[in-house]
């Protein structure tokens, strides 16, 4: 199945906390912050058209020099996120979604596709369950969190999400194997069009889809999750910027009409990656209920909601401790309405303890 090589143990440790379910999964959201520092003077000149003169009132020349000033200061504020950023410690944690019969996926998840239940958790009080699955201790690898809601055996998956990817050794082979335990497989192994990478399509019970892709042994065999987007070039830069994820590579494919940009904080081969795929002509999409949000580690959340916000994306969540618990996190929007929730790195460590 899955043939796995040792990794190297992150100093990045990812999140074992447990949270309420309206913080996870809850669409009502506290309002977004707006920083002091994004609004500008403009010179009345500007409104009614007047040229620049040497003889300027006193009080539209203080309006002028407020207004040039804060836009040096909004400047030089975006170029110092833009630096923390990029140094910040960051590395994605795991993948959160709901499904209809916890046990039934976990079967599928172990015998089908070689994954490891790291944990389980029943969060009586608040009506769900969470499930941790992957192919490694979640202080290094990127790891799966299923969660149950009672009584909800069934959601809308809708069109945004696409799907996520596994590496194995051996597509055909895997394929027999899910085959053989009633799995559904959506395309047979082959290449991929356009390209030599043998690959196929299945589905979990839930209809989540999977690719598998034929990779040599890896360390992080999940690795890809891939989201449907608007405008590929606005979220290539919302992710460099305000997530400080790197542009792998980007491949057009104009003859089936779309695009795809890999994103992460590193190699391929080696992490797990977002995959963000442009459908030409394609603005936006139904996210359903179903997929819910990826958790990324960070060294300070309050400096990570800044630079979302001002990069072009929306908090959700002000950065602060949870109650009951204290780890600090903050959560947000990309501009497609995509969830991302951060979390501080060492309360992830105490947490772990």
């Amino acid at each position: 199945m899955v043939r796995i090589i040792p990794m190297v143990s992150s100093s990045i440790r990812p999140s074992s906390y447990l949270t309420c379910s309206s913080f996870m999964f809850c669409n009502t959201c506290a309002p977004s912050r707006r920083f002091a520092y994004l609004a500008t003077a403009v010179p009345q000149s500007h409104f009614f058209g007047l040229k620049a003169s040497s003889k300027i009132w006193r009080g539209e020349s203080r309006t002028i020099a407020t207004g040039n000033m804060a836009q040096a200061s909004t400047a030089a504020t975006q170029e110092s996120l833009l630096e923390w950023v990029k140094k910040d410690k960051r590395r994605m944690l795991h993948v959160v979604y709901r499904v209809g019969d916890l046990d039934r996926t976990i079967k599928f998840y172990t015998e089908c596709l070689g994954m490891k239940l790291l944990r389980k958790r029943d969060i009586p009080e608040e009506r769900y369950t969470n499930a941790f699955l992957g192919y490694g201790p979640e202080d290094s690898h990127f790891v799966i969190e299923l969660t149950y809601n009672y009584g909800v055996d069934s959601y809308d998956i809708g069109a945004g999400f696409g799907h996520f990817g596994i590496a194995v050794e051996d597509v055909a082979k895997t394929v027999e194997l899910i085959k053989a335990k009633g799995g559904k497989v959506n395309r047979e192994p082959g290449p991929v069009k356009g390209g030599s990478t043998v690959i196929a399509f299945i589905e979990d019970p839930d209809g989540y889809k999977f690719e598998l892709l034929e990779r040599g042994p890896t360390p992080e065999p999940l690795c890809q999750v891939m989201l449907r987007v608007g405008d590929l070039d606005r979220s290539i830069n919302f992710y460099e910027k305000a997530f400080g994820m790197k542009l792998l590579r980007k491949r057009d494919n104009p003859e089936y009409k779309y695009t795809i940009a890999m994103m992460g904080y590193g190699s391929e081969d080696k992490n797990c990656v977002l995959e963000l795929t442009y459908n030409y002509g394609v603005t936006e999409y139904d996210k359903g209920n179903a997929y819910a949000q990826i958790a990324i580690g960070t060294d300070d959340v309050y400096r990570t909601a800044e630079a979302v916000e001002i990069f072009g994306g929306k908090v959700t969540r002000e950065p602060g401790p949870l109650p009951g618990i204290n780890t600090k996190i903050t959560a947000c929007l990309d501009p497609d309405g995509w969830k991302t929730v951060f979390v501080d790195n060492i309360d992830f460590l105490k947490e772990l303890e």
